[in-house]
């Protein structure tokens, strides 16, 4: 397998079309059909296959039409804090929000106390 930073644009686009067509073709889908289901013009759909990806909204249409929506999963989840980063996390939050004088005043009740 190729290290993606060395490929350039072109090629990891060409890949990622090349990819897509390969699924549609195992599912038995058509271009036409698979634009249809997920609402891009057939155009739009045969340059994505391409390579000739212009419309990132018009792929993210096409893989969650094919079922492959996950492989932008990571990009998606939010990072998982160790229990140390969410121990300093917390601790640096109730520093912030300690209170440092009161809001109020004592009332003075005229009746006077056992004390």
């Amino acid at each position: 397998m190729d290290d993606i930073y060395m490929l350039a644009d072109a090629i990891i686009l060409n890949r990622i079309g090349s990819h897509l067509k390969t699924v549609r073709l195992r599912q038995n889908i058509t271009q036409q059909s698979l634009a249809d289901a997920a609402g891009v013009s057939l155009s739009s759909l045969k340059k994505i296959e391409k390579g000739e990806i212009g419309s990132f909204d018009s792929l993210l249409r096409v893989l969650r039409t094919l079922g492959k929506l996950d492989v932008l999963q990571p990009l998606v989840d939010e990072e998982q804090l160790s229990p140390s980063e969410y121990y300093n996390l917390v601790q640096s939050n109730t520093v912030k929000h300690q209170r440092q004088r009161a809001a109020g005043r004592l009332k003075n009740n005229k009746e006077e106390s056992a004390w």
